[in-house]
């Protein structure tokens, strides 16, 4: 049995009794980094045997944990902070478990990528995770002229000392004038969530050093209306038997569009 354990991103106060309970009671606890882990279970008077898994070593001891949970063993898979696969090699020993059959389990938790998505003030309906950027030029470019097709709030994570290359990147990109969150020391004492435009943030990171593992919410390129055909959208609602009032409201949901100029163009196209 492998259990997908969420741990806190910051503040010890959000781990949960049923967390502490399932890591208590389990054979063998994976993670990142021991050490790290380990201050945690200490915290919480955790006794468990730690065994290290991480993105360097997943090849080989991916297989060695699933032979022990084929052996009856349980094994429970923590991350650093937050949730276990979320930009974590923890997906990789999911998709071993589920290829050997092995039962597969969650105790949620915090997430750094919802929680900062929840307080940037932007469209939380549609969003996109990104995550980490590639390091290297050439994939990192392909990344973000994938993001300017992107219609969703986009979601992506960065370290402190590429955070002014990042803002540099995405204003070359376009983004400039975009809506954006950053959002650093989530649920800490320190918390900050800082909201401007892109071209904005290059001038802010100038005279502000970054500081602490941010998480930027970005407002879209373009609105997601672009990326529909509302005309092929209103006909098909229609010929469906939806109302014109349904029919708007169904299309403004699914483009982003505004619903009475969406109604106004269905009465005017009848006319």
């Amino acid at each position: 049995m492998l259990y997908l354990v969420g741990t806190p991103i910051g503040n010890m106060g959000d781990f949960s009794p049923r967390a502490v309970e399932v890591l208590s009671s389990a054979d063998i606890i994976a993670c990142e980094d021991t050490r790290r882990t380990g201050i945690l279970l200490k915290e919480f008077d955790i006794e468990g045997k730690l065994f290290s898994y991480h993105e360097h070593n997943k090849a080989s001891k991916g297989p060695v944990l699933v032979s022990r949970m084929k052996e009856g063993l349980t094994v429970c898979l923590v991350s650093d902070a937050g949730m276990p696969s979320i930009s974590d090699p923890g997906e990789d020993l999911v998709k071993l478990c589920i290829e050997e059959g092995i039962d597969v389990s969650v105790v949620p938790g915090p997430v750094a990528a919802i929680s900062a998505l929840v307080l940037s003030g932007l469209d939380t309906r549609y969003y996109h995770f990104e995550g980490f950027l590639p390091s290297e030029s050439k994939p990192r470019r392909e990344r973000i002229e994938v993001l300017k097709g992107i219609r969703e709030t986009i979601i992506i994570y960065e370290a402190p000392h590429r955070l002014k290359k990042l803002v540099k990147e995405l204003c070359d990109a376009g983004f400039g004038d975009r809506k954006a969150a950053f959002c650093r020391e989530l649920t800490k004492r320190y918390e900050q969530v800082v909201r401007m435009t892109i071209s904005e943030a290059a001038d802010y990171y100038e005279e502000n050093e970054p500081k602490g593992e941010f998480v930027i919410c970005l407002e879209p390129m373009a609105d997601k209306s672009e990326v529909f055909d509302t005309d092929q959208l209103i006909s098909r609602f229609l010929d469906e038997g939806l109302s014109t009032k349904d029919t708007a409201a169904r299309v403004a949901e699914i483009t982003g569009g505004n619903k009475k100029n969406i109604y106004d163009q269905i009465i005017k196209s009848r006319k």
